[in-house]
């Protein structure tokens, strides 16, 4: 008796499903057989645009030796500095409908005098651009097909998951069709390319010509657009999100433009010491440093000081959740912020404006074309990162290489304190003091270069 059921307790257990030890380790998706569908989808993009050289100021803008440099480059240029040329780039994009229209960053047709489609097949097609959006780096080509394309699907970007794999085709340095492969390195990355940073890394292979490529799953689904590297890195890209880009695409496809919603407060990150000085338990929230004056921000109620803890039933986390939600909300639309003032949570209703051109999301970042440079709320990342010590001012992120601040004495990094002798606290004193300024007036700004601070000039355009 006891022989039979030792033998039918043996065969129970054997008969039992192991139960793994450690993690679950995913089979390699089938790379070859993914190619091979997805290729024909993605395609190579050319452009075409007239540049008219800027002619350098030395030793800055406004100086008496300007006279003696111009005979400089007339004596042993003649005219050839200010000759226009032909500048030609590279870049990719994807097919996201079978009638032709197509999906690419903003950056890669921006200014294109003649954009070139080249398909899979090898088929050249001259692009319209349908519609674009900058803050986001998006924009929606469209060719004319006498027959339906391979399109790509759409995934969920949310699900995508840190360590799954990914696939990014593209044009990397004109070489056309080309498939590298790697994981998901990270989500939501702030890298300072604008107000909506939510970037994917990704360690797949992206160089430059890859902008505007699509970032595949393990199951033929685009979840990213290849849109920046780490200059001097390797290994490392970064896609915006697919599903920041939906809503884009329905409008420049319907409408040509988009439009977001708007609150109208400059807001900075809540650090450990921030949070504790407001008597608020943990570093979380947008701390709202100014509020601009008849937003939908200030008619609501909003202060400066207030931390905003939720927007609309979602809650932020850091700063830089604020802007997409607020970006994403329609306009009128009545939304309820959660913010603690006061050692106290306060429900405050706020409704949704239109941004304007002149005017702002909540926003980390400030825009000055006339300038050509972009600034950003001084965070304690930013302070680390250039070495800064100061509780005001906006930091250069960015200078445009044929913009005027290319031609001055900024370099990014500077943290801009003054300018014309008025005090720049945040972005709000940015934009105010940049929308006052005149084509050509030189402008005397005050700024700090690590630990030292000095005086240039900048002329606008």
């Amino acid at each position: 008796m006891e022989k039979k059921l030792f033998f039918w307790l043996a065969l129970a257990l054997l008969s039992c499903p192991l139960v793994p030890s450690g993690p679950v380790v995913a089979a390699t998706p089938d790379f070859v057989s993914l190619a091979e569908a997805l290729k024909p989808a993605v395609v190579n993009i050319s452009t075409e645009k007239t540049i008219r050289p800027r002619r350098p100021t030395m030793p800055g803008p406004g100086s008496p030796y300007d006279r003696f440099f111009d005979e400089f480059f007339e004596h042993f240029f003649g005219d050839q500095p200010d000759r226009p040329r032909k500048q030609r780039s590279l870049g990719s994009g994807f097919v996201i409908s079978a009638d032709g229209y197509i999906l690419t960053n903003d950056h890669v047709v921006k200014g294109a005098e003649e954009v070139k489609v080249t398909l899979a097949d090898g088929r050249v097609f001259e692009a319209v651009i349908r519609g674009s959006d900058e803050k986001l780096d998006l924009a929606l080509l469209k060719i004319e097909v006498d027959e339906d394309l391979p399109a790509t699907r759409l995934g969920d970007s949310d699900k995508s998951r840190v360590g799954e794999w990914v696939m990014a085709i593209g044009n990397p340095f004109g070489l056309e069709q080309t498939v590298t492969v790697g994981i998901v390195s990270a989500k939501g990355r702030v890298i300072g390319a604008g107000p909506y940073d939510d970037f994917i890394q990704t360690d797949a292979s992206i160089n430059p010509g890859n902008s505007g490529g699509p970032l595949f799953n393990s199951r033929g689904e685009v979840i990213g657009i290849n849109t920046a590297i780490v200059a001097g890195g390797q290994g490392i890209g970064f896609a915006i999100p697919v599903n920041a880009a939906r809503n884009v695409i329905l409008q420049l496809r319907e409408v040509g433009h988009v439009t977001r919603g708007w609150l109208g407060v400059s807001v900075q990150e809540v650090s450990r010491e921030l949070a504790r000085s407001f008597g608020l338990e943990e570093a979380e929230g947008a701390l709202v440093a100014e509020v601009i004056k008849d937003s939908p921000g200030e008619k609501a109620g909003l202060k400066r000081g207030d931390i905003i803890l939720s927007f609309d039933g979602e809650k932020i986390g850091t700063m830089h959740d604020l802007p997409r939600m607020v970006a994403a909300t329609p306009v009128g639309k009545k939304a309820e912020v959660i913010v603690f003032r006061d050692g106290r949570r306060k429900k405050v209703v706020v409704e949704i404006g239109r941004m304007e051109a002149e005017g702002g999301p909540a926003k980390a970042v400030g825009e000055a074309d006339s300038l050509g440079l972009t600034v950003a709320v001084l965070t304690p990342e930013l302070s680390r990162q250039f070495g800064l010590e100061a509780e005001r001012g906006v930091v250069i992120n960015a200078i445009s290489p044929d913009g005027p601040a290319a031609d001055s004495n900024l370099r990014a990094g500077d943290l801009i304190l003054e300018i014309d002798g008025v005090e720049i606290a945040g972005i709000v004193d940015f934009n105010r003091a940049v929308r006052e300024v005149k084509p050509g007036q030189v402008l005397r700004l005050l700024v700090q270069r690590r630990e030292n601070l000095l005086y240039t000039t900048l002329k606008a355009e």
